[in-house]
């Protein structure tokens, strides 16, 4: 378990670092330039990844409380409410991010292009929105969640080193695994026409492009690595999700948590958002020219100091 343990500070560490690179350079972009629609979406996501780190189990958030006397309880409830919420956000704007990133590059003949110009317009209410379902929906972990107490009492299941999920009504537990099941199932659903989507229309453009300017090389086209990367983050995002949720859900119907599990399910969850802000830093080519223009100002700054040091 140590050792298990230092590979989930690792990644959290990874997790949030590769998180806040990318936040600071889409808020950059935002007061700096006339953003595009997905670039709102991404800056919200990132922020969300940061915050499903911070409160992930017995990492750095609950560490803080603790350091100021924070009561257990008050503690336990806060961080597990937090990452709860944090959890269905990072699933509806991920499913935000794709649906938008469709309508974007969607030909102009599509019936899905009228939107394009609306997209600006309705973001604001599609945030308020998910916002405000997310935190309603999580409520419940308010009531349900408490400081771990006794160790031989056996209605309580522990889920961290000092939290705990009370008992709770088996009508109840049922409704939220249902509600929150359904959430999921439509979320991913729309996720993967929304991808399978963009597939097709890249597809599609790829071989028009093929048609006219007679391309026989076998140099990767900007389209076809596109496809790829939407390809690779949707599965990996479906295939972890629903590992998490599998474990959650059979956890919660069984009311009992393996201390192995629960790290598996922790390295799970927080699979996704460690990996995304990797793949979009090596492939936005906005990040590669903002890094190259970095270096090459690091280089002439060392250049003149050297010069004016001789």
């Amino acid at each position: 378990m140590f050792s298990l343990k230092n590979v989930l500070y690792f990644q959290a560490g990874l997790g949030v670092l590769a998180n806040m690179f990318l936040l600071c350079f889409y808020v950059f972009i935002i007061l700096g330039h006339r953003p595009k629609p997905t670039d709102l979406i991404s800056c919200q996501l990132t922020f969300i990844h940061i915050m499903m780190f911070l409160t992930a189990g017995d990492i750095w958030l609950a560490d803080l409380f603790a350091s100021v006397n924070i009561e257990n309880d008050f503690k336990c409830k806060a961080t597990f409410y937090i990452n709860r919420v944090m959890r269905g956000l990072s699933i509806c704007t991920t499913c935000l991010l794709s649906v938008v990133q469709a309508i974007t590059i969607s030909p102009s003949t599509s019936l899905v292009a009228n939107f394009k110009q609306k997209l600006k317009k309705y973001m604001i209410y599609a945030f308020l929105f998910i916002w405000s379902f997310n935190i309603s929906l999580s409520s419940n972990h308010i009531f349900y969640v408490g400081a771990y107490i006794n160790a031989s009492e056996t209605s309580q299941m522990k889920v961290s080193k000092s939290c705990s999920l009370l008992p709770m009504n088996y009508v109840i537990r049922g409704v939220i695994l249902t509600v929150t099941t359904s959430r999921d199932v439509f979320l991913v659903g729309v996720m993967v026409i929304a991808s399978t989507y963009m597939m097709t229309t890249l597809f599609r453009h790829q071989r028009q492009c093929k048609h006219l300017h007679s391309i026989t090389h076998l140099r990767i086209s900007p389209e076809k690595r596109a496809i790829q990367i939407i390809l690779l983050l949707v599965v990996f995002f479906v295939v972890m999700y629903w590992v998490d949720l599998i474990i959650s859900s059979t956890s919660l119907l069984l009311w009992s948590y393996d201390p192995v599990i629960l790290a598996v399910q922790k390295f799970v969850m927080n699979a996704y958002p460690t990996i995304t802000p990797l793949v979009q830093i090596c492939f936005d080519n906005r990040v590669i020219i903002m890094l190259k223009n970095l270096q090459s100002k690091c280089d002439h700054i060392c250049f003149l100091k050297n010069v004016f040091s001789l």
